[in-house]
């Protein structure tokens, strides 16, 4: 499982995906980078990507509620942690892939392994 936390970022590649005010409070985009669905979200001034995907079911997740920095899966109720990508609530149980985001002037970046 690919954990932001835990990543040497000089082994990433940063991706632009938007610039910041494409991307309101509250707000996500639905991305396809090479072969990973992934979901970027602003929450409160905050950025987060994760992997579009439920653990449960392996349906898209992105379109859930959101409550704070926590997704609820729109299928099963699952909950999921957009800073680190932990399960939080069954019937979830493995965790989701997180990326970490940065800002580079107006835009938005988002490391993924490289290649």
């Amino acid at each position: 499982m690919f954990n932001y936390r835990k990543v040497d970022e000089s082994t990433l590649e940063f991706v632009t995906v938007a610039r910041k005010d494409e991307l309101a409070d509250g707000g996500r985009l639905l991305l396809n980078i090479g072969d990973l669905a992934i979901a970027v979200f602003q929450v409160a001034g905050n950025y987060y990507a994760i992997a579009d995907v439920c653990t449960h079911d392996d349906g898209p997740l992105a379109e859930g509620d959101l409550n704070g920095a926590t997704i609820e899966c729109p299928r099963h109720g699952a909950r999921f942690d957009l800073a680190t990508g932990k399960a939080t609530r069954l019937p979830a149980v493995v965790d989701i892939a997180a990326y970490p985001v940065r800002l580079a002037a107006d835009e938005i970046q988002v490391g993924l392994p490289a290649d």
